[in-house]
């Protein structure tokens, strides 16, 4: 790496660098080819961790455009696209997304593209395929396939692997399976089976360093904690609906309102009745704030036209009363949210 700023070493200057925000980052590497090089260099983002300068953002991809995804930047209430993803399915839908490592993951999944003719999804119900988006290089990579080809399954990382467990599988058949995934390794490995499997979508949240597979309709949660100990079945009593989790409390969106949800205790929190008639959207939690994100506002006999949201809604728990705000709704995703999580970078 040459001179990056006269007069400073580069591992000072490098440090420099590692305090500008991610989203200047494709202006920063107009400068000079030294800086480029910089920009995509391991050694800044490493930098960005030993500063304490990484930043915390959300990936989101909706039902439209097709495999595109969107960062949002919290701080600058700003949205970043990134490249399409390259799968061959035509829009990959039911698949897990979850970040490690610095990296976003999307995994499995099928067509959510649907013959006309016949109802089928576009021949590929359910896939093995992972995909990584690295926001050192910003490029999607092909990762090693799951073991079993799955679709509407539980994805969760635990101690560093991802961890995902039941849904269906390319048959349309519900499966008990789990592996995990060791990002360091690129290699699938299987862990115990759930003691249940169910006709039914499953899944999975992170509350308090275990994993909660959840299955719809069912009010039992089969939990992993480790994978030496395998799954163990509790029943909790919690309510059916879009669950997130903030600073290790869990919360849920049930008929109208956002509940703080702990074992058989529910305490109301606050009215929903901001997300008005929407379905399909997020629901997710960054730092102290519930991220209500996108879906679809279903027609009523006033309004028979179906509306795709680009809207954020956004709730502050952290304060002396919970308090409702608008953050930018997304530049190009709209309408139902097939994934949704956090990524450091």
């Amino acid at each position: 790496m040459s001179e990056l700023i006269e007069g400073l070493p580069d591992a000072v200057a490098l440090r420099c660098l590692a305090w500008v925000p991610f989203y200047l980052h494709p202006k920063l590497e107009l400068v000079s080819r030294s800086w480029k090089a910089a920009i995509h260099s391991r050694e800044l983002f490493k930098a960005r961790q030993e500063l304490g300068s990484c930043e915390d953002l959300l990936c989101v991809s909706a039902f439209d455009p097709e495999n595109l995804w969107q960062l949002y930047d919290p701080l600058r209430d700003l949205w970043i696209t990134l490249p399409v993803l390259p799968s061959k399915i035509k829009i990959l839908s039911n698949f897990g997304a979850v970040s490690i490592a610095g990296k976003l993951f999307v995994l499995g999944g099928g067509s959510g593209a649907v013959d006309p003719l016949t109802g089928d999804q576009d021949g590929s119900f359910a896939t093995n395929e992972v995909w990584s988006y690295d926001p050192v290089i910003r490029q999607w990579n092909s990762r090693a396939s799951m073991l079993v080809p799955r679709a509407m399954f539980a994805c969760c990382v635990l101690d560093g692997k991802i961890v995902v467990a039941g849904g269906f599988t390319s048959c349309r058949k519900s499966i008990s399976q789990a592996e995990m995934y060791d990002p360091d390794k690129d290699v699938w490995i299987p862990i115990p089976d759930l003691h249940r499997t169910h006709n039914s979508a499953c899944s999975g949240i992170l509350v308090r360093g275990k994993v909660h597979v959840l299955h719809k309709g069912l009010s039992t949660v089969q939990v992993l904690d480790n994978v030496v100990n395998g799954w163990t079945v509790e029943d909790y009593g919690w309510q059916q609906g879009p669950m997130t989790v903030v600073k290790d409390a869990l919360y849920v969106m049930s008929n109208g309102l956002i509940c703080n949800q702990d074992r058989e205790v529910r305490k109301v929190l606050v009215s929903a009745s901001e997300i008005g008639r929407r379905i399909g959207f997020a629901m997710t939690g960054l730092g102290d704030e519930i991220y209500v994100i996108g879906g679809v506002i279903i027609p009523d006999h006033h309004n028979l036209e179906i509306k795709q949201m680009s809207d954020v809604d956004v709730l502050t728990i952290g304060g002396e009363r919970p308090t409702w705000r608008q953050a930018a709704p997304m530049t190009r995703c709209r309408g139902s949210i097939l994934g949704c999580t956090q990524l450091r970078i």
